[in-house]
């Protein structure tokens, strides 16, 4: 067999059941096409936030070996560099020393470097790149616009960031087939939809005006029903209560304004698809289709983030947004419905009570590691390499496996240096065994971001939250304090929603499971959450 083409696409801030496949009422028919003819995972895992993900993702480390410990600042500390470490080889490194051209358009949001380039992508082993470096921005004038090394403006008339990643990609893939013919490529498309702004074009919003009337209280209970009729989930899956921070659906107020939330939110997601078809369109012109490993995920669950108050104040001045539009209006910042969302001198989010529907039937959000933190849709689709179509498949994995995936597809070899850089083992486990649904090598899987901690054996799985600072009083459950909260143990197989928790149950296997933990976190750079802070304290002073 020919040595496969490798299409890696991410989105950004996207819950578990928000595809169609997936059990959401989102129109999706080209990820809905590649999962009907290719494979779904129901157990696949992010790292719960956008940065530490995409290091994970890129190198098949975790993300504190790839000094993506937390986000892009610099926490003058192993693992809390900010920056991806140069003892990690990316995937555009590895793949391009064993003969692969490789491209990428999207987001990058690996380095805080925005005015060096040793860490931008095509100096971290991509042939070309078109993108932003950042990790949020307006769609219709993004900031740090690239074109390979070379800074660039948003053009001005008919841009949205969305359509401007998917044409790239085609761009790379059209010309790399026209002079580089028999050379495999890798192509990593990384979305900015639907992060935040709730950006999106007029004519997606209005497909889903009236959509979401019903409100969240009935949507979650619908998709969790047709999650169960999917298969994605089991009859045993129960849907944990609504986030006690919000109202019944029938009790809120602003509800036009609330739905249109999420009408643009859908819509966002809808645009990326659509540009996802475009690209198979042109695998399929040019002959490429069937032998294209092609992998989909998104680098953490739906995001709660309410944007106001003094956090929306500062925007206006960060990389992230503009203060005006490119025709002079001031952008209006914040969760208010005073302003409706969707057009460029808007800047909102879809917040806590559309996320709780994305993350349907799970708890929590992105940055924690329960389950509506961590979980991810994941589609793979090769024609060529997969006899199985249509097909579910439950054996977990997590982020680094990619890497060790695509590796075995691919043929290629690992190197222990790159550049007369020493480079360290990638942590991943081939999921190619589960192709024909036999279980692979994976065991144990672990996280930690923030102070919020896991780690997953079989059916057992030990989590626990960091309260921040910033949790309102009132978030707060009865006798709770902020910091570092009780390990909690659920078994995933019957409780996956994690409703009922067994640690005071099962004292041996909570000790057993932290121990392990420990060890892993101990290895992998992790500190402790009240150290990093304590360090940006001083830093600070």
């Amino acid at each position: 067999m020919r040595r496969p083409n490798v299409l890696l696409i991410l989105n950004d801030d996207m819950g578990y059941s928000d595809l169609g496949c997936y059990g959401g009422e989102i129109d999706t028919p080209n990820l809905d096409w590649l999962a009907m003819n290719g494979l779904r995972y129901t157990q696949f895992y992010n790292t719960a936030r956008c940065c530490p993900s995409r290091a994970s993702l890129l190198t098949g480390a975790y993300p504190h070996q790839a000094d993506v410990g937390d986000m892009v600042g610099d926490d003058d500390m192993d693992g809390y560099l900010g920056d991806l470490s140069m003892n990690c080889a990316t995937l555009a490194e590895v793949l391009s020393h064993n003969g692969y051209k490789t491209y990428m358009s999207g987001k990058w949001h690996v380095t805080g470097h925005y005015d060096s380039q040793h860490n931008w992508p095509c100096q971290r082993g991509f042939d070309r790149y078109y993108g932003m470096l950042c990790g949020a921005a307006s769609y219709f004038a993004p900031k740090t616009l690239k074109v390979d090394n070379t800074s660039i403006e948003a053009p001005e008339g008919d841009f949205y960031f969305t359509d401007a990643i998917s044409e790239a990609a085609i761009g790379h893939i059209e010309d790399h087939l026209r002079h580089h013919e028999g050379t495999p490529f890798f192509q990593y498309v990384a979305y900015t939809a639907p992060h935040w702004p709730l950006h999106a074009r007029p004519e997606d919003i209005a497909k889903y005006a009236g959509k979401y009337d019903c409100g969240w209280d009935a949507l979650r209970e619908q998709r969790l029903q047709r999650m169960r009729d999917l298969g994605i989930l089991g009859e045993e899956a129960a849907l944990s209560e609504r986030d006690p921070s919000q109202p019944a659906w029938e009790a809120s107020e602003c509800k036009s304004w609330q739905a249109r939330r999420m009408e643009v939110y859908a819509a966002q997601i809808d645009r990326m698809d659509q540009g996802i078809g475009r690209i198979l369109k042109a695998l399929a012109a040019q002959g490429q289709l069937e032998n294209t490993l092609i992998m989909f995920l998104a680098d953490n669950g739906g995001c709660h983030e309410e944007i106001a108050g003094h956090w929306a104040e500062k925007l206006g001045g960060s990389l992230s947004a503009q203060a005006y539009t490119r025709d002079g209006k001031a952008v209006r910042f914040g969760n208010s419905p005073n302003i409706i969302p969707g057009a460029e001198d808007t800047y909102c989010s879809y917040g806590i009570p559309w996320a709780n529907v994305s993350n349907t039937p799970f708890r929590k959000y992105k940055s924690w590691v329960h389950e509506g933190g961590i979980s991810t849709p994941f589609i793979l689709h090769w024609q060529a390499g997969i006899s199985r179509k249509g097909e579910i498949r439950t054996q977990p994995a997590q982020l680094p496996d990619v890497m060790a995936t695509i590796l075995e597809c691919t043929g290629a070899r690992y190197p222990e240096s790159i550049n007369h850089r020493s480079i360290q083992p990638h942590e991943g486990f081939s999921m190619v065994p589960s192709f024909v649904n036999e279980p692979h090598s994976r065991e144990i899987l672990f996280w930690e971001h923030e102070g919020n901690a896991a780690i997953r054996r079989g059916k057992w799985k030990l989590v626990r939250e960091y309260v921040t600072h910033w949790i309102k009083d009132e978030h707060l459950r009865p006798g709770q304090t902020r910091g570092l909260q009780p390990w909690e143990l659920y078994d995933i197989e019957a409780d996956r929603s994690e409703l009922n928790n067994l640690a005071d149950r099962e004292p041996g296997i909570v000790a057993e499971l932290e121990m392990l933990w420990h060890s892993w976190a101990k290895r992998c750079n992790v500190r402790p959450w009240d150290e990093v802070l304590a360090k940006r304290a001083e830093k600070s002073t």
